[in-house]
């Protein structure tokens, strides 16, 4: 008797910590996922990543008379405007289409690779993402096409206006209390990864309409847009948008500054003087997961008369030089 009931509880035992390790693997917890934009952005304040990246026409004029062989120019425009006139030696391929470009015909060898479009604001955007692709001989051509030729530069010489000068304020906005940043889902671990496959998402969004709104729709409703006037404090005390916040230009809008006062669920309108600078910020802010968006031609398109900061002259910024 003894014996059988040893026999029973020998075939018992097994299945009793057979349902124990069950047990303790329907009660055991995952490690928690990461904050996939907090690694980014975390990545992106150690990556030298500096932008605005900037050439002017005279100094891309000269290297290509000196060191032609040290410079490549990728042209982002429409095939239909290329064709009318273009850079000695620019190649047109489009925006989309860059890091491919870049990458299967080894341009990190060259000394610089110049961004050009119409007017200076698109090569900004696309120059910003190939930079935190981590390519930082990348630049963009100051006022792009408009600063080449002026059969070229109708696109920043019909821009320019006084338009909402009057409604410009003095009044300042302070920025939002800190809160969380956007959501990430990429599925990648790495800082370096999850740039690189939020790089290829914005690439594939395109510039215009995602990240760019125009001066007429911002003052046609202000409340609907987070707006950051990127200057100095001495500017912005100057005049700016109703409404919009200062952040200091190459000191905010990093993980250790106030890169989570931004708002996540409302668009983030950056604006400075050209609207240069802005397509820089926004393709930077588009990367972390903001609904961002550059104003386009900046203040130079708003309050152009009185404004601080670079204004766009044809006769000083359009160099005459000739194209094929």
């Amino acid at each position: 008797m003894q014996l059988r009931k040893l026999f029973y509880l020998m075939l018992i035992l097994p299945i009793l910590f057979l349902g124990q390790a069950c047990s303790d693997d329907d009660n055991s917890t995952e490690p928690d996922s990461i904050n996939e934009a907090e690694v980014l952005a975390q990545y992106l304040e150690d990556q030298p990543t500096t932008f605005p990246a900037i050439i002017k026409a005279d100094a891309l004029h000269s290297k290509i008379l000196v060191a032609p062989t040290t410079v490549a120019i990728i042209d982002i425009r429409g095939e239909t405007d290329y064709a009318a006139g273009h850079i000695p030696g620019a190649v047109n391929v489009t925006a989309a289409n860059l890091l491919s470009y870049y990458e299967s015909n080894n341009l990190s060898s060259k000394e610089d690779v110049v961004i050009v479009c119409k007017s200076g604001q698109t090569a900004a955007w696309a120059t910003a993402l190939m930079r935190i692709a981590g390519y930082s001989n990348v630049k963009d051509l100051l006022f792009g096409m408009c600063s080449w030729n002026e059969a070229t530069n109708g696109s920043w010489v019909n821009s320019i206006g006084n338009t909402y000068a009057s409604q410009f304020t003095s009044d300042a906005t302070s920025k939002n209390a800190a809160g969380e940043l956007p959501e990430l889902s990429t599925g990648k671990e790495s800082g370096a990864d999850i740039a690189r496959a939020r790089v290829e998402a914005v690439f594939a969004e395109g510039f215009s309409p995602a990240a760019t709104i125009t001066n007429a729709t911002v003052f046609g409703s202000l409340s609907s847009n987070y707006i950051v006037n990127y200057w100095s404090e001495t500017d912005y005390s100057w005049g700016h948008i109703p409404g919009a916040v200062q952040y200091t230009p190459k000191a905010s809008l990093t993980y250790n500054t106030d890169l989570n006062t931004l708002p996540t669920d409302k668009p983030v309108v950056v604006y400075c003087y050209t609207g240069t600078t802005s397509g820089h910020m926004a393709a930077y802010l588009r990367v972390l997961g903001y609904d961002a968006k550059t104003l386009l031609f900046g203040v130079n398109g708003m309050s152009y008369d009185d404004m601080p900061g670079t204004k766009f002259n044809a006769e000083t910024h359009t160099w005459g030089y000739d194209f094929e």
